[in-house]
C-alpha cells in the first residue's frame, strides 16, 4: 500500500508525515536511521490501522529547529503534535531511539495512548551488560553490529547511496549526536518514572550486546522474549 507524504506543522515546526491505512491509529517512532524507505511491515501495519510515520524534528525533510535539544525536548515535541493532530486512543511503536522517546513522551503524558510496543529500545542502562557506542563504530561496523543475521547487513552494504541520501544520512546523524552523545544513549533519570506507563506494553530486545537496546527492566523479559501487561 503506497504511503501519503505530507507535511504537519506543529507550532513553528514542520514534519514530514508518512500516512497510510484506515482504521484505529498506529504512531510509528523510528530510529537513528530515519525513514530511508516504506518498510514491508509498514504496509502490514496499514492492512488494519491507520498508520503514521512522522520524520522527527532534524531527521530527513523535517524542520530542525534549535529550541529541541534534547531526547525530553523531542517528547514534550511529540506530546504537542499529538493533541495538535487530535489523536487518541493510539497504539505507539518505537523503534531503537524511537522506543526510548516513547518511554519519555509516556512517563509525562499516557492520556492518549492505548497501547506500547518497544523494538529494541535505548534509553536505560543495565548494570553489567555492556552496550556498543555507534558513534566510534566505523560505517561497515556500524551496519553489521544492528542485525544478527548478517544478510540483512550484506544487502544494505551492497548498495551505493546517492549525494541526496548522503546528506539525509549525515544530517541525521548530526542530530543523533545532539540527543543520544551525552550521557551515552540513556537519560539517567528514566528508569525511576517507568511505573507511569501503565498502559498495556510489549518491549523486544537486541539479540546481541553489540548493540545497546534492550528491554526495559519494567518489562522483565529477556532477548526477544515478548511481555505484556
Amino acid at each position: 500500500m503506497p504511503a501519503e507524504l505530507t507535511n504537519l506543522k506543529v507550532r513553528d515546526v514542520t514534519v514530514k508525515l508518512h500516512r497510510a491505512g484506515y482504521g484505529p491509529t498506529v504512531l510509528f517512532l523510528h530510529g537513528a536511521g530515519g525513514v530511508p524507505q516504506w518498510l514491508p511491515f509498514f504496509d502490514a501495519l496499514a492492512e488494519r490501522y491507520q498508520l503514521l510515520v512522522p520524520e522527527h524534528p532534524g531527521f530527513g525533510g523535517s524542520d530542525d529547529p534549535p529550541w529541541i535539544r534534547s531526547i525530553s525536548d523531542l517528547a514534550m515535541f511529540y506530546l504537542d503534535l499529538v493533541e495538535e493532530a487530535r489523536l487518541d486512543r493510539i497504539h505507539l511503536i518505537g523503534n531503537s531511539l524511537g522506543g526510548w522517546l516513547a518511554a519519555e513522551m509516556l512517563i509525562r503524558n499516557r492520556s492518549r495512548f492505548q497501547s506500547l510496543v518497544q523494538l529494541a529500545p535505548a534509553g536505560i542502562r543495565i548494570k553489567g551488560v555492556p552496550c556498543g557506542d555507534n558513534f566510534i563504530w566505523g560505517p561497515e561496523e556500524a551496519v553489521r553490529n544492528l542485525y544478527h543475521d548478517q544478510s540483512f547487513a550484506d544487502r544494505l552494504l551492497a548498495l551505493t547511496p546517492s549525494e541526496e541520501q548522503m546528506d539525509v544520512m549525515l544530517r541525521n546523524r548530526f542530530t543523533v549526536a545532539k540527543l543520544g552523545w551525552q550521557p551515552r544513549w540513556y537519560n539517567p533519570d528514566l528508569e525511576k518514572w517507568l511505573h507511569r506507563i501503565n498502559c498495556r506494553r510489549w518491549s523486544f530486545g537486541a539479540t546481541t550486546t553489540r548493540s545497546c537496546h534492550r528491554p526495559t527492566p519494567r518489562c522483565g523479559m529477556s532477548a526477544c522474549r515478548m511481555h505484556a501487561s
